[in-house]
């Protein structure tokens, strides 16, 4: 997995837009994104790392989700499109990449500057609830990603507003960050 700045480039969304600025692991922390590399191996000894990871953090259902033009047909672009709506949910989102990538923007706060986080086959990433994030695919064009649960599975988003600003999941993750020193803005 890789972290950096994003170079604000409106183009393409699975172009890398990298702008050259790292992120380091200190300020990926310090937002609450956890990540691991769990290597897929033919044995499937990264089942039972993802497992443990995820008995951790009482998740207790999971999915597999392909995204790619031959799987979705018509709507390939529409879920793409989805996906890539800035966005918070109300639950941690966990995800595992098992094949292909792609790419998590989050927001950073408290300079609202997006964070690109370029994943592929064996990572697997924490974004806490109440972040600003999206998800877009790389130049590969797929994903088969295990999406896990700590409930019934569901993916419900909030897209960025006013409403979603004042959401209780929002004020609980922006004052974390307070908590940690992390300066939000008014």
């Amino acid at each position: 997995m890789r972290a950096y700045y994003m170079d604000n480039d409106p183009s393409d969304q699975r172009l890398a837009h990298d702008s050259g600025r790292a992120v380091d692991a200190e300020t990926l922390d310090a937002l609450g994104v956890l990540r691991w590399h769990i290597p897929v191996d033919p044995e499937g000894k990264w089942e039972s790392e993802v497992d443990a990871i995820a008995n951790e953090r009482h998740y207790k259902n999971r999915d597999v989700v392909v995204v790619n033009k031959e799987g979705m047909g018509d709507q390939f672009e529409a879920t793409l499109k989805k996906f890539y709506h800035e966005h918070m949910h109300e639950d941690e989102e966990i995800r595992y990449v098992i094949e292909g990538g792609g790419y998590f923007d989050v927001r950073e706060a408290p300079t609202d500057e997006w964070i690109r986080l370029h994943v592929g086959s064996g990572d697997m990433l924490v974004l806490p609830a109440g972040i600003y994030h999206r998800f877009g695919l790389d130049m590969g064009m797929k994903s088969r990603t295990m999406r896990l649960f700590k409930d019934e599975p569901k993916w419900i988003a909030h897209n960025r507003g006013v409403d979603t600003d004042v959401n209780p999941f929002r004020v609980d993750y922006l004052k974390a960050l307070q908590s940690k020193g992390v300066a939000v803005g008014a």
